[in-house]
Parts: structure tokens; C-alpha cells; sequence
């Protein structure tokens, strides 16, 4: 009987953990790493973008997202649309090509391989014969024209990829068509380019690598016309009215035949790569290229320029262009060009073409997240509507410089619900900045942006301010893009951030030492700023300060925009990394650790509450910093960035490859930055000495309303965890609310626990009469929480990296715990405690501790019981960096770094989910008859052709 009773229980119980969990990683925010390729269609309206590591995301609309991945390890080079339909057809560098589809399912659209194909040449022929370097998507949409190394071209119908052989133009029939007197006949080079007549589609232009253009007759399968420049071809565009085709050249010229050639900017000119041309309604045409640049003076800069009646601008973005597009107003999309759309290595810049001046349109996603390196993120859930306002209102101040042009990228319909809640989430920055992003849905949306350089004297070089235009320069340049990597002093770097939702009290601390208090205030203020110096070590003798000197503060008044605005700065000694803080707005107090002790700052009354150094004697290395080890490295890291950023002599591949070489540098130093602060020392499952390094480093701090003294009489209290397994507990008395700002807070030690295992504590919870955790400050006030339970006994839960053990308070007592390192050995890196609702009762919930281990793998573990739940893998191992990353919610979500620019957001929660739920459907086929029907000919008769049936006709 007791053991069906049992069973019975354990199967309620799994069903009761389905009814709460559910892992699902839901959407990536950010912009993609390493981008390879674009490609857009005019009539879905609809964006891609393929990587180097095999990824291909589309974009639409905002919140109409999907994403494929190729099984095979390779980069995305080309992107292409089938026109008129919702499949594209991606190449890879391996040289197989890929069809996609988005196909409707349950009412929602989904993208899916459907195909793939390879070229195959005759046998014995070497490679190049068949590697792909041009591909056109026919008109009618149902052929695909592959261009290749070997100069043929191969015409395969689609979606089945069926190579149609009788139509292929192979090389040697180019070339004897080609003139006797072309200098280049002999060895006309891969193709570079194929483009197809825009009034007929029976006519493609071939533009050879050497320079040779060939107009070409489907149905004829002849030449028409050989248009024979003699400078390496690197792109080509067909006028709309079929008149014209332009060329652009690696001389940096461009020549619009049969009438005139130019070189824009003379001076030996890097290549023009790609050139297109639209025409407007009543005016000239606009005239687009990117390169062109004098080579000696600017032939690192990324240009694209613009020329429209008399307006001539160089546009120059922040990193090297992939590729770009106009979009086109109108019903038909065929009035005036709209937009321009750019992407770059580091980001998507779109050109507002309607409106004077040309003001960027602010991307409502794809939004470069590291536009200065990513140091700390903080989460916030449910922002009360007032905030959210003031913090929106902030923002719009900031972005006055943007276009009022709706974003110009509208496919597919959104059909996610509403978000139930307004969310935050904040990033720190390696450039002392916090951004502020709506992170309620799919979009990863830009607020407000906090800088805290304007309270300091830093390393920044005035003079230091490339590329930008000033009046009469020639190229005219402007500078566009907020990609900006080159923090010029490391020490204004944010390590953590704490916002109360409730008050507008934010804390911000730093890389040096610095903890910034600040609130939000409507309007602009000048003031200067305290600080308040903290000495750590309190006399400890011995101890020599290695690592950097801490930020100087301004000592005259600062103006400051509207926003958050800081008041007051407590300066820690030494000035090392702020490796803890937590805020309590309730009791107006700020507590914050480092790697040689904790304090407590009363930031109403300006005050040092409490200092307590931790250092071991033998904790040498604590003294040398945690940057120090790295600080030479990233120092020379930095002077190269400006090395580069100052050359102008560079060859453009040069400077890719360098680039690349860097960023790849700078990625693996982040990485062991974070080890370095998460995981100073490799450690042992045993107990560790209490001589290992580092042991008095900081980790978690707490406030807590509970029972210190005896079991009843609550105090506020201070908790405090280290590195060594060590934790502090201080009483804290707070004078009544009328005599708060005379009399001082005052703090006394109340207790401390030394873990028998010595692992790093990672996080303490109170848990109250009833095993929840306590509410946040102010939470009850505001009538969001219901008050702790003060009846029943309270409990300490330890997190430490190896296991969970709760202690019965106030005598702390051990009363469980739950081992984790000693049965899989994994160890804990992040820590967070969430609330998982039902999804069949709205009316049910559980508290539980959210777990991240080294190992990558989430784990839920149930609150009083410590009783593990269930986990998934999330994290790849081997990703240091990702795993040191990681943020979760109150209610069950998380985010973490997947690359430097991007979050990958994943869920525990079987009730809130964030994910695409977009609906694209096919579009509506637009265009003359005659065009339709010239392109459905040239289909049929293709078809024909290969079937042994063809008979000339003519169009």
C-alpha cells in the first residue's frame, strides 16, 4: 500500500513539474556575429542574413523573425530570393547550394531546408569548372543561373535543382562570339556577376572577371552584344529601362555604357565592388557605389557613396561592408528609392533617402549590442508604467538625431500575443556606458543609453576623433554607425548593476573601485559629485596595491542630460574590481564587495555604514588585481586598435585580415577576463586550505528583514559570501522614518559560517515562516508581494559552488543540503531565484532556485526542499565566456552571450514564453502582363529545350 501510495505521489509529481518547466531557447537578440551575406525581397518584404558559421536569419516586420541553420560547418556567401515566392536559395563556401522555404504550419510560418545541390562537372574536369561564383534568381522564378570559376554558366531549375544541360552557355561558346581585337579573349576569368534585363527577361548580361560583359539570349542561346572593358570587373547594374548597364571596376572607376566613364576620386582608387542606380519620378537618378577610395590618404575607410542631383555624400560606416540595397517606395515598390539598407561587420545601418539631410532610421532590432564591449547585464521584470515612461522620455531626447521615417522593413504579420509584463534589461559596457533595452518581447529594443566617463577624468584623447567630416573635404565624407569597440581607458569598465524598480535608485559599479549612486530626474542638472573613499584592507599591514590607480573625479560641476544622475560615489581602496552589490531603496543603503572586503554606504546620509576587509594574509594575488595578468595584453590590444583606426595606407583584404586577427585576439581576452573574475583559481571537488588565492574575494551580498538575535525579534541584516567559503552576517539598526536623516545607521557582527568544503559562496537566500523568499525592498509597499511570513522560522539557504545547504535562523544550524559538485562534479556559476506559474492554474505557483553549472547544464531546485527538479542542457562547456555571461529572470527566463553581439534567450517556465510566432504568406505576383508572360515563356521554353522539343520561336 505504501509503496502504491508512493508511486502515485511521484507520478502527480511529474505531472505537476510539466505543468511548471518547459526548456526551450526562444529567440537570439542582437546582431548576428560575422555576417557573410544579404539578400532582400521587394515583395515579401522580408531581410536575410547569412554568417560565417553556417547560420541564415530573416527579418521582417518588427517581432517577424525565423532562423535556419545549414548542417554543414560552413559560411554563408550569397543570399538570394526567388522572386515573387517565399523560398531563397542560400550558397555556402563549400560550394553547395541550399533551398529554404517558409512554410505555413498551424496558422504560423516555419523555415525549412527543402533541397539541396552541387554542381558536377564532367568527369576528369578540375574544380573550377564547377565552383559557383554568381548566381541570378530568374524572373520567372522557377530557373536559377549559376555562374562559376571556370567562366561557364549553369542553368538548374528550381526548387527541385534539376541542372537543365541543353541550356547551359558554356565557355568556349562565349568566347568564339567574342571579338578578334578583345585584348582579354584568351582567359575572360570567372564570373563575376550575372544580371537579367529588367523589361526582358529573356536577356542576361555575363560579366566576366576580366572585364568582358557578354549580353546573352535564353531563348537563342546566343550573344547579342560583348561590351569589352579591359579593367577587372567587380559588379554590374541594369537601368530599369533596360537602356543602360553600368560597370564598376578595381581601378575604382565605373563606366555607364556606351556613354562615359568616371573615376569618382581619383588618386589610385580602391575598387568600386558594387554599383546600382534608381531612378526617381521627376528628377535625376540616385547613383550609388561603395569603394572608390583615394587608396594612399583613405583606403581603409568603409564607404558607400551617394549622389543625387547635387548632393554628394561618402557615407563611412564603422566597419567593412557586406553588401547593400535600396528600398523603393510606392505601392509596387517602383517609386522613389526610400531607404538604404547597409550591412556591415559589425552592424545594419538604414539611410532615410526621403527626408533632407539623410538621417539614419534607429533599427528597432538587429541593434549592435556590443557597440562597446559587453562587461555585466542585470534584469528587472515588471517595470512599473511610470518608470518605463521616464526612462522612454529620456531616451527620445537622445535619439532627436534619428529620422521620423517608419522603419521601411514591413513583411509578414506578427502574431505573438502581448507581452504581460514590461521588462529590462540592462548592460554594462567596457565604456563606462548602460544600455537600457525593452526586452518584454522578440525585439530586443534600444531605450536609453547612461554614460558615467562625465564624472571622471579619463585617458580619452581629445584629438582622437576619426572620421569625421568637416566643411569643403573631399571625398565628403559622414560618418554613420555606432559601432564603436576602442574604450580608451579600461577602468571605467561596469561590472555590476542594481536598479530598484520602484524608487528610480540605480547603482552602478566599476572596474576600479567606483560605485556610482544615481536617480532618475527629468530634467538636466549641473552638480558635482562626492566621493567617498572606502579603505578596504582597514589598516592590514604588508599588502602592496599592484593593478591600476583608481578614476579621478571631476572636482567641477558636471552637466547632466535628463535621465539617471549621479549623486553621490563611494571610491574603493585599493581600487579594485566591484565584484558585488546589491541595493535596498527601502532603507536607502548601497553594500558592495571586491576581492579584499565588503562595506555598507549609507547613501541618504552620505555615510560609511560599515568596512570589513577579508583578506587572508596569504592572498597575495589579491593584491595584483584581476585584470592585472591581462592588463599589459589588452593595453597593446588597445594601441593597436588605434594603430589601425590612424593608418591610412592599408590594402582593404590587409586590413580585413587584421581586423579579424583582433577581434578574434580581443574575444578570447574577454573570455579570460570572465574565467579570471568567476573562476579566479582552478579548484579541487576536495576541501579546499584555507591558503588557496583569493579566498577573501567577495561573490554574493544580500539585505535581509530577519531573525539574527533570537527567534522574535526581526532586524535588517547584512549577508555577505566569499570566495573562501566564509560567510558574515551583520545586524543593522535603522532609526525610525522621522529621525532617518539625523540619526546614523549603525551596523554590528552577528554572525559567521565557515563552509566545512570551503567552496566560493555564490549566493545566500532567507526564506520566510512559509519557505518563500523574501520579498524585494518596497515590493510589499507597493502592494506587488504580500508580506513575509514573521510567524513561522526562517531559513538561510548557502549557494555555495558545490552544494545548497539550508541552516534553521536564528541559531544557524545546518538542516539539509543538497550536494552537486561531488555527484557530477559540475560546480555553480549563476545563481538566481524565479517563480514558475502553472500553465494549467493560474492560481499556481512554485519558488525555485535557477541554477547555471560550469558544465553549461540549468538546473531548478525546489525551495524549502532543496530537492533537484529538473535540468537541460543549455551552454556549451567549452563556452567560458557565454556561461560567465549568463542573466536570469524572476520569472523563469534567461539570457546569455552566444557571441559578442548576441543573446540567446531560453526559458525554464512551461507558462512564460517568448518566441516568434510570425505568419508570411505569398505574395501577391505584380508586374505587366508582358513581362509575365515573356518570363513564363522563357520557362516553358527552357523546359522544351531540355526535352529534346525545342522549336524557335521568338519573343
Amino acid at each position: 500500500m505504501k509503496r502504491f501510495r508512493r508511486h502515485g505521489q511521484e507520478s502527480q509529481r511529474d505531472r505537476l513539474k510539466q505543468e511548471l518547466f518547459q526548456f526551450n531557447k526562444t529567440v537570439e537578440h542582437g546582431f548576428p556575429h560575422q555576417p557573410s551575406a544579404l539578400g532582400y525581397s521587394p515583395s515579401l518584404q522580408l531581410l536575410a542574413i547569412g554568417t560565417r558559421s553556417g547560420a541564415i536569419k530573416l527579418y521582417g516586420a518588427p517581432g517577424v523573425e525565423f532562423m535556419g541553420l545549414h548542417d554543414e560547418n560552413a559560411a554563408v556567401t550569397q543570399v538570394h530570393f526567388l522572386p515573387h515566392q517565399v523560398e531563397l536559395v542560400t550558397l555556402l563556401d563549400d560550394n553547395s547550394l541550399h533551398m529554404w522555404t517558409l512554410k505555413a504550419h498551424k496558422g504560423l510560418s516555419e523555415l525549412l531546408e527543402i533541397g539541396r545541390f552541387t554542381l558536377t562537372g564532367p568527369p576528369g574536369a578540375p574544380p573550377s569548372v564547377t565552383r559557383v561564383t554568381a548566381v541570378l534568381a530568374h524572373s520567372s522564378g522557377e530557373l536559377l543561373l549559376l555562374g562559376t570559376e571556370g567562366g561557364h554558366v549553369f542553368i538548374v531549375e528550381v526548387p527541385g535543382f534539376r541542372e537543365l544541360e541543353e541550356r547551359n552557355i558554356s565557355l568556349d561558346q562565349v568566347a568564339s562570339s567574342v571579338p578578334d581585337d578583345y585584348i582579354g579573349r584568351r582567359n575572360l576569368e570567372h564570373v563575376e556577376t550575372l544580371q537579367e534585363n529588367p523589361v526582358d527577361p529573356n536577356q542576361v548580361v555575363i560579366g566576366y572577371g576580366r572585364g568582358l560583359m557578354v549580353i546573352w539570349n535564353l531563348e537563342k542561346q546566343q550573344a547579342i552584344q560583348h561590351i569589352p572593358a579591359t579593367q577587372q570587373l567587380e559588379s554590374m547594374w541594369w537601368t530599369e529601362d533596360g537602356g543602360h548597364l553600368l560597370s564598376s571596376h578595381s581601378d575604382g572607376s565605373y563606366c555607364r555604357w556606351m556613354e562615359k566613364s568616371d573615376i569618382p576620386y581619383g588618386e589610385e582608387p580602391t575598387a568600386i565592388s558594387k554599383i546600382i542606380q534608381l531612378p526617381t519620378e521627376k528628377g535625376p537618378p540616385f547613383l550609388l557605389f561603395s569603394g572608390g577610395m583615394p587608396r594612399a590618404s583613405y583606403g581603409d575607410r568603409h564607404c558607400i557613396t551617394v549622389i543625387h542631383s547635387k548632393t554628394h555624400v561618402a557615407l563611412d560606416f564603422t566597419s567593412r561592408i557586406i553588401d547593400f540595397f535600396a528600398i523603393r517606395g510606392g505601392p509596387q515598390h517602383t517609386g522613389d528609392p526610400s531607404a538604404l539598407v547597409v550591412l556591415v561587420e559589425e552592424e545594419l545601418v538604414v539611410i532615410d533617402l526621403q527626408t533632407e539631410g539623410w538621417p539614419v532610421i534607429q533599427t528597432p532590432y538587429l541593434v549592435p549590442l556590443h557597440s562597446s564591449a559587453i562587461t555585466c547585464s542585470h534584469h528587472v521584470s515588471a517595470i512599473p508604467l511610470k518608470l518605463w515612461e521616464r526612462v522612454l522620455a529620456a531616451g527620445d531626447l537622445q535619439s532627436k538625431h534619428y529620422s521620423k521615417e517608419p522603419w521601411p522593413i514591413t513583411g509578414g504579420q506578427n502574431l505573438a500575443p502581448d507581452p504581460p509584463q514590461r521588462d529590462l534589461l540592462l548592460t554594462g559596457h567596457e565604456d563606462g556606458t548602460v544600455r537600457f533595452w525593452d526586452a518584454s518581447g522578440v525585439c530586443l529594443c534600444p531605450m536609453y543609453k547612461l554614460s558615467t566617463s562625465g564624472v571622471f577624468h579619463t585617458d580619452a584623447d581629445p584629438n582622437d576623433n576619426m572620421n569625421q567630416g568637416t566643411e569643403g573635404e573631399w571625398p565628403p565624407f559622414r560618418k554613420v554607425g555606432c559601432f564603436d569597440p576602442y574604450s580608451d581607458d579600461p577602468r571605467l569598465g561596469v561590472q555590476k548593476i542594481h536598479l530598484c524598480k520602484y524608487s528610480g535608485y540605480l547603482a552602478v559599479a566599476g572596474t576600479a573601485g567606483q560605485i556610482l549612486m544615481l536617480e532618475l530626474n527629468d530634467e538636466a542638472a549641473e552638480h558635482t559629485v562626492e566621493a567617498k573613499v572606502v579603505d578596504l584592507l582597514q589598516g592590514q599591514e604588508g599588502f602592496r596595491w599592484k593593478g591600476h590607480t583608481q578614476l579621478d573625479v571631476r572636482e567641477e560641476p558636471v552637466l547632466f542630460p535628463p535621465g539617471f544622475q549621479p549623486f553621490t560615489l563611494v571610491q574603493c581602496q585599493p581600487p579594485a574590481v566591484v565584484t558585488a552589490l546589491t541595493l535596498h531603496s527601502e532603507w536607502k543603503l548601497v553594500a558592495f564587495g571586491t576581492s579584499h572586503g565588503f562595506g555598507l554606504y549609507d547613501y541618504q546620509q552620505w555615510n560609511n555604514v560599515l568596512v570589513k576587509c577579508t583578506l587572508n594574509p596569504s592572498d597575495q594575488l589579491a593584491m595584483e588585481g584581476p585584470l592585472s595578468r591581462v592588463k599589459s595584453i589588452k593595453k597593446s590590444l588597445r594601441q593597436s586598435f588605434r594603430r589601425i583606426r590612424r593608418s591610412r595606407v592599408s590594402l582593404r583584404k590587409h586590413h580585413v585580415n587584421n581586423a579579424a586577427k583582433l577581434q578574434d585576439a580581443n574575444a578570447r581576452l574577454e573570455a579570460e577576463l570572465a574565467e579570471m573574475e568567476l573562476a579566479p583559481v582552478q579548484r579541487k571537488i576536495e576541501a579546499r586550505s584555507s591558503d588557496d588565492s583569493f579566498t577573501g574575494l567577495v561573490r554574493t551580498i544580500y539585505f535581509a528583514d530577519t531573525f539574527l538575535s533570537d527567534s522574535s525579534h526581526n532586524t535588517p541584516s547584512l549577508w555577505a559570501g566569499t570566495n573562501g567559503g566564509c560567510v558574515f552576517a551583520y545586524m543593522l539598526r535603522l532609526p525610525a522614518a522621522e529621525r532617518r536623516t539625523d540619526e546614523l545607521v549603525t551596523a554590528q557582527p552577528a554572525k559567521e559560517i565557515q563552509l566545512m568544503h570551503r567552496a566560493p559562496v555564490v549566493g545566500i537566500v532567507v526564506l520566510d515562516g512559509h519557505g518563500a523568499p523574501l520579498p524585494e525592498p518596497l515590493e510589499v509597499a507597493h502592494d506587488l508581494a504580500r508580506s513575509p511570513d514573521m510567524q513561522g522560522s526562517h531559513h538561510l539557504v548557502v549557494i555555495s559552488e558545490e552544494q545548497f545547504k539550508v541552516f534553521t535562523l536564528p541559531k544557524v544550524s545546518a538542516k539539509m543540503k543538497l550536494k552537486l559538485t561531488a555527484v557530477d562534479g559540475s560546480r555553480v556559476r549563476r545563481v538566481g531565484v524565479a517563480w514558475f506559474g502553472s500553465s494549467r492554474s493560474e492560481d499556481y505557483g512554485e519558488s525555485g532556485l535557477v541554477v547555471l553549472t560550469n558544465q553549461g547544464d540549468v538546473h531548478v531546485v525546489s525551495l524549502p526542499t532543496v530537492k533537484m527538479q529538473v535540468h537541460y542542457p543549455c551552454v556549451r562547456r567549452e563556452d567560458v565566456s557565454g556561461i560567465a555571461s549568463c542573466v536570469f529572470t524572476k520569472h523563469g527566463q534567461g539570457f546569455y552571450l552566444i557571441s559578442p553581439s548576441e543573446f540567446e534567450r531560453f526559458s525554464l517556465s512551461a507558462r512564460y514564453l517568448v518566441e516568434p510566432r510570425c505568419l508570411v504568406e505569398v505574395p501577391f505576383r505584380t508586374g505587366s502582363a508582358t513581362q509575365q508572360s515573356a518570363a513564363r515563356r522563357v520557362m516553358e521554353h527552357a523546359l522544351l529545350n531540355d526535352e529534346s522539343e525545342y522549336r524557335e520561336t521568338e519573343l
